[in-house]
C-alpha cells in the first residue's frame, strides 16, 4: 500500500483488509472472524517536530496526548536500516482511554530520500507473541521513497 505522496510503501500481509485513517495516509488490519482486532498496520507521512534523535520520546508524549491514558516504552533503537533511508524506532505499550484496551506496537519513524515517514505496527498486548513475526515482517518490508 503506498503513501497518497509515494513517500512511502506499506507492505501488509494477504490477509489484511484496507481500513479507513486519516488523510494522507494507509492502513490495514487484520480481524478476527468475531470483528476482534488481531494486527494494526499504518503508514503516515512525517508531520511534526518528530525526529530521529526524540523519536521514542516523541511518539510517547503522541500516544498519551491523543487517545492513550497511559504509554511505556519496552525498547528503542536508532540508526536501523530501512528501505530508501535509515529509521528509528521505538517499541511500547498503551493502554486507551475509552476501554482500558492494551495494545503493544513498533512504531518508527524512517527518513525518506524525498520526506520522512512513520510506520506504525501494532497489536493487542495479550496476543503480541502470536503476531509479533507478522508485525515485524512488515516492518522489516517498509520502504521509504
Amino acid at each position: 500500500m503506498e503513501l497518497p505522496d509515494a513517500t512511502a510503501v506499506l507492505s501488509v500481509p494477504p490477509d489484511a483488509t484496507p481500513t479507513q485513517g486519516d488523510p494522507g495516509t494507509v492502513s490495514a488490519t487484520v480481524t478476527a472472524p468475531n470483528g476482534d482486532l488481531r494486527i494494526y498496520l499504518n503508514a503516515t507521512p512525517q508531520q511534526g517536530e518528530e525526529s530521529q534523535s526524540n523519536w521514542p520520546e516523541f511518539r510517547l508524549a503522541h500516544l498519551t496526548g491523543e487517545h492513550a491514558a497511559s504509554a511505556t516504552r519496552l525498547a528503542n533503537r536508532a540508526g536501523m536500516p530501512f528501505r530508501g533511508g535509515p529509521g528509528s524506532c521505538v517499541e511500547d505499550t498503551y493502554v486507551t482511554r475509552v476501554g482500558g484496551h492494551k495494545y503493544r506496537e513498533i512504531a518508527c519513524l524512517v527518513a525518506g530520500t524525498r520526506r520522512g515517514s512513520v510506520l506504525v505496527a501494532a497489536a493487542p498486548a495479550d496476543s503480541w507473541g502470536r503476531y509479533s513475526t507478522v508485525l515485524e515482517q512488515a516492518v522489516d518490508a517498509y520502504a521509504a521513497e
